[in-house]
C-alpha cells in the first residue's frame, strides 16, 4: 500500500492548476453508457478511482481510450453484469446500476467497497430504482435488477437519515433521463457535482430541469447522443491546498477553480483569520497565513454547507492554531479517523465520549490522507493509503526546499505511534476539540 512522507519545517510558495473533479467524473463516466455513441470526457484526474471506473467499462464491453486528461468512451455494445474484482474496489461504482437498467433493461451489480467511515448502505439506490418500476432480487453478493417492460417516471424522495444522497441523485437521474413520463426527484442533492452530471445528460439530449436544488424533474427521452464535455474543478482538492497555504503557505496561488464552490471553505479560512484572496472571474485564488490565526467552529452539512470531505484537512490546521475549535461531522461521524493521525504530531484532541493522549492507526478514509498531509507541514509526518484514491496532486506540489514530501510502496501497514495506541472514536454522532499544543 502508499505510505507518504512529508519532511515539514519550510513553507509552501508557488502556483498549482487544480485537476477536475473526481465526484464529478465517476457518474459522468458511467453516464456515457446511456448512448450508443462515443463520448469524450475532458479533465479527468488520474487517480485509482478513475481508472477502477475506466475498468469498469470496458468490462462492460465499451472502448475505452484515455490520453492524459482526456477520455473517450465508446459504449456500442455493452453486457449489464458489472465485475466483481473491480466493483468491489470502489463504492461508485454503483453508479453504473442506472445507466445499465435504462439501456440494457437489467443490471447485475456486486455490493460496492470504498472507504472506511462506518456505514454507507445502497438501499437508497434500490429504492430509486424500485420507485421507477425495477424488480430487485438479492444473490449473494450480487443486487439483481431487472425492468423488461422499461422503466416508469415517478416522484420518489431520495433523504436519507444524514441528508440527501449524492450518488443516490446521480443514480436515479441517470435511470429517469431514460424513463417513460415524468420522474420527479424530492430531496434531491444540490451538490456541484450532481449539476455537472446533469449538464452532461442535458448535452446527451435529456431534459432536467431543477439541478442545483432539492426538486429535480426529469422528462424521459427514447434516445441520447454521444457528446463533448469538460469536468469541473475539484473543489476538495482546492480547499485541501487552500488548508496547506494557510498552515505553511508563503504565497500560494491556485489556478482553474470555481469560486462559488469554495464558499463554506472561504468563509472558515477567513473566520480563522486568513487571507484569501479570489480574482475577478473567480477561477484564481492567493491564499496566505494570518497573522493572527485563531480557532473556529465547523459542522458539516450537505451542499452549500460545509463539506465533510474537507473536516479532516480544517482538523488539522486546527490543531496547530492557538485556542479551541469544535469540529462536528453530522455525516459521516467515523470520518473523524483522522485526529488519531493529528495527535500523532502534537496535537490535542478530545472526542465527546472518550479521551486520549496519543494515536494509533492508518489513513483508511479518503479525506484523512489529505488532512495528515497539511499536518506534516509543521513537521515530520506520515501516513498512508488513501490520498492518492481521489487527488492527483496529493502530496502538496509547490514546494520549496524544506519541505519533501514523497510516496513509498510499502507491503503492510504502516502506522503512526503514540501513547494511547489503539483509541477509537466512539459510533454515532461525534464532536471533536482540537486545541493546540
Amino acid at each position: 500500500m502508499d505510505k507518504l512522507l512529508v519532511h515539514g519545517n519550510g513553507s509552501l510558495k508557488g502556483a498549482i492548476n487544480i485537476s477536475g473533479s473526481k465526484n464529478a467524473s465517476l457518474p459522468i463516466l458511467a453516464a456515457t453508457l446511456l448512448s450508443n455513441e462515443p463520448s469524450i470526457v475532458r479533465r479527468v484526474p488520474d487517480v485509482s478511482d478513475t481508472n477502477y471506473m475506466l475498468q469498469i467499462l470496458r468490462a462492460l464491453g465499451a472502448e475505452v481510450e484515455r490520453s492524459s486528461g482526456t477520455v473517450r468512451v465508446e459504449p456500442a455494445d455493452i453486457s449489464p453484469e458489472a465485475p466483481y474484482d473491480l466493483v468491489r474496489k470502489m463504492r461508485a461504482s454503483i453508479c453504473v446500476m442506472g445507466p445499465l437498467l435504462a439501456r440494457v433493461g437489467r443490471a447485475k451489480i456486486s455490493l460496492p467497497g470504498g472507504c472506511v467511515i462506518g456505514d454507507r448502505p445502497v438501499d437508497l439506490h434500490l429504492k430509486a430504482m424500485q420507485g421507477l418500476g425495477a424488480r430487485i432480487e438479492m444473490e449473494g453478493g450480487d443486487i439483481m435488477l431487472s425492468a423488461p417492460e422499461g422503466l416508469l417516471g415517478s416522484e420518489i424522495d431520495m433523504r436519507g437519515k444524514h441528508g440527501p444522497t449524492v450518488l443516490g441523485t446521480d443514480n436515479l437521474m441517470m435511470a429517469a433521463v431514460l424513463a417513460k413520463g415524468t420522474t420527479v426527484i424530492d430531496s434531491a442533492a444540490s451538490e456541484p457535482e450532481v449539476v455537472d452530471l446533469a449538464d452532461f445528460l442535458v448535452k446527451m439530449g435529456a431534459r432536467i430541469k431543477g439541478a442545483g436544488t432539492r426538486r429535480i424533474v426529469i422528462e424521459g427521452v427514447e434516445e441520447l447522443k454521444g457528446v463533448e464535455h469538460t469536468i469541473i474543478p475539484d473543489r476538495i482538492e482546492a480547499g485541501t491546498f487552500m488548508v496547506a497555504g494557510a498552515m505553511a503557505g508563503q504565497g500560494v496561488t491556485l489556478r482553474r477553480v470555481c469560486r462559488r464552490h469554495l464558499e463554506a471553505a472561504t468563509e472558515k479560512l477567513e473566520e480563522a483569520g486568513h487571507v484569501v484572496t479570489f480574482n475577478e472571474t473567480g477561477t484564481e485564488v492567493a491564499i496566505s497565513p494570518g497573522e493572527t490565526p485563531r480557532g473556529c467552529d465547523i459542522t458539516t452539512a450537505p451542499y452549500p454547507g460545509f463539506p465533510t470531505d474537507m473536516q479532516a484537512q480544517f482538523t488539522a490546521m486546527f490543531a496547530t492554531t492557538p485556542g479551541i475549535s469544535v469540529v462536528e461531522d453530522t455525516i459521516f461521524p467515523h470520518a473523524l479517523h483522522a485526529l488519531l493521525g493529528n495527535e500523532a504530531h502534537g496535537g490535542r484532541h478530545q472526542s465527546r465520549r472518550r479521551t486520549g493522549a496519543g494515536a494509533r492507526g492508518p489513513a483508511s478514509q479518503c479525506g484523512t490522507g489529505h488532512g495528515l498531509g497539511p499536518s506534516g507541514l509543521g513537521g515530520p509526518r506520515s501516513g498512508c493509503s488513501q490520498g492518492r484514491r481521489n487527488h492527483r496532486n496529493q502530496p502538496p506540489l509547490p514546494y520549496r526546499p524544506g519541505i519533501r514530501a514523497y510516496r513509498r510502496q510499502t507491503a503492510a501497514t504502516w502506522w503512526t505511534g503514540g501513547a494511547g495506541a489503539g483509541l477509537t472514536l466512539p459510533p454515532g454522532r461525534c464532536s471533536a476539540l482540537a486545541a493546540a499544543s
